[in-house]
């Protein structure tokens, strides 16, 4: 599946250590930066993740 900027994401539904959430109810009316990249670069994502909280 591909994604584009301003594609809604697919709901789904997990487990997280606060307990059970729906994607979509959890992100509510916000908007929402999803992150992908293999687990050996994770220095990468990080500092995008850091660039875009700037």
């Amino acid at each position: 599946m591909t994604l584009h900027i301003g594609d809604i994401a697919p709901d789904f539904h997990t487990e997280t250590q606060n307990g059970p959430i729906s994607f979509h109810e959890w992100a509510g009316n916000s908007w929402v930066f999803f992150f992908s990249h293999p687990a050996d670069f994770t220095p990468v994502c990080t500092t995008e993740m850091g660039r875009t909280a700037q």
